[in-house]
């Protein structure tokens, strides 16, 4: 393979039978990823963790925390600085109470992966080291789904920074695979007094690395990745600053990016809209190239 693209092996079998009608799409699932950015003297770096080679899904590929929405933050009204509810919804292309619960998974799964929680006592302020043992135990309940994060908002009397958020774009998991997502991608840069740190379980390393370094490492075949992963980390090479990354956000167009498949003399082709590098070829009872 001459980058590292990742491709699960069932994908050829999947993308014939929905190119050729016999496979109905799953349903996605609303999802959250962020690019945790900070500065350094001469570019911004972030924040990437590698997947266990021993996940079904991804194994060994690099990504960003993330993860799938609690319903259970939809309706609980939590305390909430920066852009309105109504703002975000519309930024989003969802209603009021999905856009709270977004943005909370956004902020949740960057405390449970990373342990950076972008929330403060107060509007204006954020939380300093979380690496006590109480805040360990709350981050385990998290995981675990026994304590949903506005609860735990609630129970640390905190106010979530949707501020400290930018929507960056969406990516929709391709409708052949069994497993999916409506994922929107955020950006964020690392708050004074905070450091991150592999709370992972699903991860086995963790690196801060130039956006540039880092898609690099994916041309050369040196680091797996997955299509949103590696588009992202090129729209992030250009900007000089954590905080010029997030100003340039509230312009980014979030028309989601959908993989399309068709068969064509005799193949199947695989393209994501507006990405032709991953375009990819798939002969009848063959693997993509």
């Amino acid at each position: 393979m001459a980058n590292g693209q990742w491709y699960p092996p069932e994908w050829p079998e999947r993308i014939r039978a929905l190119a050729e009608g016999t496979l109905i799409p799953v349903p996605p699932k609303r999802a959250a990823t962020v690019m945790l950015l900070k500065d350094t003297p001469t570019t911004p770096v972030v924040h990437m963790l590698r997947r266990r080679a021993s996940m079904a899904f991804a194994g060994g590929a690099y990504a960003y925390p993330g993860g799938g929405v609690d319903p259970r933050d939809d309706e609980h009204q939590i305390r909430w600085a920066g852009p309105t509810r109504a703002w975000w919804a519309n930024r989003l292309g969802t209603d009021e109470t999905s856009a709270q619960a977004v943005v909370c998974a956004a902020v949740r799964e960057t405390y449970e992966e990373a342990g950076v929680l972008l929330a403060g006592p107060t509007p204006d302020t954020v939380v300093g080291d979380t690496t006590g043992e109480d805040w360990e135990a709350d981050r385990a309940a998290l995981v675990a789904r026994d304590l949903s994060f506005a609860e735990f908002l609630d129970r640390r009397g905190l106010v979530l920074r949707s501020d400290l958020l930018g929507v960056w774009t969406r990516w929709i998991t391709p409708e052949f695979e069994t497993r999916r997502y409506d994922t929107w991608f955020f950006v964020a840069a690392l708050p004074e007094g905070q450091r991150t740190r592999n709370a992972s379980t699903e991860a086995d390393r963790t690196v801060w690395i130039r956006p540039a370094d880092a898609a690099d490492g994916y041309d050369k075949g040196e680091l797996l990745m997955m299509p949103p992963t590696v588009a992202t980390l090129r729209q992030l090479i250009p900007y000089d600053s954590a905080a010029d990354a997030l100003a340039a956000a509230p312009a980014r167009d979030l028309t989601p990016v959908l993989a399309k498949a068709r068969l064509e003399n005799g193949e199947v082709v695989l393209a994501w809209p507006g990405h032709d590098e991953f375009t990819k070829h798939i002969p009848t009872g063959g693997a993509p190239a």
